[in-house]
């Protein structure tokens, strides 16, 4: 894979801008080919008008959406407020709302699956919400919102259903098989 693929698909998972030296570190390249790189990359995006341009903010690499196109974006957003869940996002908010509070690292081992982005997608949405941090790792703890509660009629987290109902008859064993 090129240098400027390997910059892109990192950059794409990104949630904070990337500084150069980072790059060159974890591709194993010299700095001054990433930094070429990436303002070549910027400028071919710019020149092609792409909806989103690459830039340096805080000392580091980002993806952006393009000043023109924020208003189209902003509208997406908020009008997906009413779009439904995907399957991967009611997954992910049924693990926060039963094992509350819970961290990001926590969640995706229940799933076994990476749940980063349906994780700040329900965030955005008001349905989970930042509950400190848990002492011994630091790791940031979310819960359920009372925009949860109120969109699914409850007073409080106490309210919902019990998961033995839904569970397998064989839980000990299913356990136990997947160690």
């Amino acid at each position: 894979m090129g240098l400027r693929a390997s910059l892109e698909a990192i950059l794409m998972v990104v949630d904070e801008p990337v500084a150069e030296v980072t790059l060159a570190q974890v591709l194993e390249v010299p700095t001054q080919e990433v930094a070429r790189a990436l303002r070549e990359l910027a400028a071919e995006y710019t020149g092609q008008g792409r909806g989103f341009e690459l830039r340096v903010v805080a000392g580091g690499w980002r993806y952006y959406t393009r000043a023109e196109c924020a208003p189209l974006v902003e509208r997406f957003v908020r009008d997906g407020q009413q779009t439904r869940l995907t399957q991967a996002a009611l997954e992910t908010l049924a693990v926060v709302a039963y094992r509350q509070p819970v961290s990001r690292a926590r969640v995706a081992a229940v799933r076994g699956v990476n749940s980063d982005g349906v994780m700040r997608t329900l965030v955005a949405r008001g349905l989970v919400e930042e509950a400190g941090t848990d002492p011994e790792s630091q790791a940031v703890l979310y819960r359920t919102s009372s925009y949860f509660l109120e969109r699914l009629g409850l007073t409080d987290i106490g309210e919902l259903p019990e998961l033995a109902p839904f569970l397998p008859d064989d839980v000990e064993n299913l356990e136990e098989t997947t160690k």
